[in-house]
């Protein structure tokens, strides 16, 4: 059997709160019991879990985003948290050695960080995304695994993006761009 792993990228309060600093807001908040769900299934079937997560420092004028976004994500901040019941399963499953946090930098989840090397070690051949935004950090982590030769699938009710349209577009490239398979 061949290992998959789940990817939940960027699904923290600063994405999906009302409040949040850069916030997707109601898709992003419509798929809150959807995306534990599907995080603590994969958990339960053995699949590794990486939670990979946007991490900032406050005022750092070297990062392209500072001139893109308001600042978000920003170290040791309640931003970071992990959003609604997805934080209860992080929680509940984080001491396993299949669970894994990485902070990332870039909106991509393989950009800086060793998760393709920390995957190809596991033997994953397979990566199941989902979280926020669908059409920059999941769109941009699937084109990175793409290129790294991944199988993709992609769990449409587990992805949000801010209008429809953007969210539209992300899972068409996903499938007829990537090769992705689009999961319910």
């Amino acid at each position: 059997m061949t290992a998959k792993a789940l990817i939940s990228i960027d699904y923290t309060y600063d994405f999906v709160a009302d409040d949040g600093k850069l916030t997707a807001g109601k898709p992003a908040q419509a798929i809150s019991e959807r995306i534990a769900e599907v995080t603590q299934a994969a958990f339960n079937r053995g699949d590794y879990v990486f939670f990979t997560i946007d991490l900032h420092e406050e005022k750092d004028p070297f990062h392209p985003e500072s001139r893109l976004f308001p600042p978000h994500n920003i170290r040791g901040t309640a931003g970071r948290d992990l959003f609604g019941p997805l934080a209860d399963v992080y929680e509940a499953i984080k001491e396993d050695t299949r669970v894994f946090w990485m902070d990332k930098r870039h909106y991509s989840a393989f950009s800086g960080t060793d998760l393709d090397v920390r995957l190809r070690e596991r033997g994953v051949k397979t990566v199941v995304l989902t979280g926020v935004l669908s059409d920059i950090c999941v769109l941009h982590t699937a084109i990175d695994a793409y290129n790294l030769g991944y199988e993709i699938e992609v769990i449409s009710s587990a992805v949000a993006s801010i209008t429809e349209e953007a969210h539209a577009f992300a899972l068409n490239h996903f499938e007829h761009v990537l090769g992705a398979t689009i999961l319910p």
